[in-house]
C-alpha cells in the first residue's frame, strides 16, 4: 500500500530484493503496481484474503486505508514510515529487511486494532479513527442528541461532535479535548468540538453499548467524516447508528517502541513545568 504522493522507491526496492531472496509473491492494487518492484495486481476486495502481510509504505492516512483494506482477513499490517514521523508507524526504512525476516520467523506481535461501525441512509462506513458529524462551513451549529442504548443521554450543540477509537484518541479527539486511550483498550469515546454547553466533557463508552446520534430540528446541515474523508451529508430528523468493531484489524508490533513512546513524541507530551524533573 502506497502514500500517493511520497517518494516510496527505496522502500519498494528493498521490499522487491526480499521478496525475491524468499520465494514470496508481491502483489499490490491495480492502480499502484506501476509504482512497485513488480507486484502482481489484485482487486482491493481480494487484497485481505490473498495476503499474509500487507506493508503500509506513507504515513498515518495510509496505514488507515492499509488497515480498512486488511479489516476481515488474516493479514497484519506494518507501518512503514516515509518521511514524516507517523503515529501508526511501527519501522523507518532503513528497519525494512530486518522487519520482514523477523516476520517471516515468527518474531513480532499483533496488536487488535478496533474499529468504528456507522450506518446513516442505508450506507455503512467503517473507520479505524473516529466519525465525525461536522457542521458545515458558515452553516448553524451541529445539534445532536446522543442516545445509549437507546436512551437518550445528552445533546451537544458544537462545531462538530466526533465519536473515536482507542486507536483515533491521538488524533481528532485529542486535538479537541479528548482523553489519551490505550490502543489495547475498547470501547468509543465522544467527544465535542468547541462546545455552546456548559458540559464540554469527553465521553467513554463501553465496546458493547449501542449509539444513536440524532440530528436535532435547530441543528443546521452536517456532514459525516469517516477517518477524515467526507462520506455523506446530513439534515434535521436524520439518526447515525454507531458501534464498535473490536480486533478489526491487526498491526505488527515488533516491540522497537512503546504506544506511549510514540505519544510522547509524536504529541510532544511533556510534564507540568512547575516539576523539576529531579523530583
Amino acid at each position: 500500500m502506497l502514500h500517493p504522493e511520497r517518494d516510496s522507491r527505496a522502500a519498494m526496492s528493498t521490499i522487491g530484493t526480499w521478496v525475491r531472496g524468499h520465494q514470496a509473491t508481491l502483489i499490490g492494487l491495480p492502480e499502484e503496481v506501476d509504482r512497485t518492484d513488480g507486484a502482481v495486481p489484485v482487486p482491493a476486495e481480494k487484497l485481505a484474503d490473498q495476503s499474509d502481510l500487507v506493508v503500509s509504505l506513507g504515513g498515518d492516512g495510509t496505514m488507515l486505508r492499509s488497515m480498512r483494506l486488511a479489516c476481515g482477513g488474516k493479514a497484519p499490517v506494518l507501518g512503514v514510515n516515509l518521511g514524516r514521523l507517523g503515529f501508526l508507524a511501527e519501522i523507518d526504512v532503513p528497519q525494512l529487511p530486518e522487519a520482514l525476516s523477523a516476520i517471516d520467523d515468527k518474531r513480532f506481535t499483533v496488536e487488535p486494532r478496533s474499529a468504528v461501525r456507522s450506518i446513516f441512509h442505508n450506507q455503512e462506513q467503517l473507520a479505524f479513527n473516529e466519525v465525525a458529524l461536522v457542521r458545515r462551513p458558515g452553516g448553524p451549529m451541529a445539534a445532536v442528541a446522543l442516545f445509549v442504548e437507546g436512551h437518550p443521554f445528552i445533546h451537544y450543540v458544537a462545531d462538530a461532535l466526533i465519536v473515536a477509537t482507542p486507536t483515533g484518541s491521538t488524533a481528532y479527539s485529542f486535538s479537541a479535548g479528548g482523553p489519551i486511550v490505550s490502543p489495547r483498550a475498547q470501547g468509543l469515546v465522544v467527544t465535542p468540538v468547541a462546545p455552546h454547553s456548559a458540559y464540554n466533557r469527553a465521553l467513554v463508552l463501553s465496546e458493547g453499548e449501542k449509539v444513536a446520534l440524532r440530528v436535532l430540528p435547530a441543528s443546521g446541515d452536517l456532514e459525516v467524516e469517516s477517518d477524515g474523508a467526507v462520506v455523506g451529508r446530513l439534515c434535521p430528523g436524520d439518526v447515525v447508528e454507531v458501534c464498535a468493531v473490536p480486533g478489526a484489524a491487526n498491526v505488527v508490533r515488533l516491540g522497537h517502541t512503546t504506544f506511549y513512546q510514540r505519544a510522547q513524541r509524536k504529541l510532544r507530551l511533556t510534564g507540568s513545568t512547575e516539576v523539576d524533573r529531579s523530583w
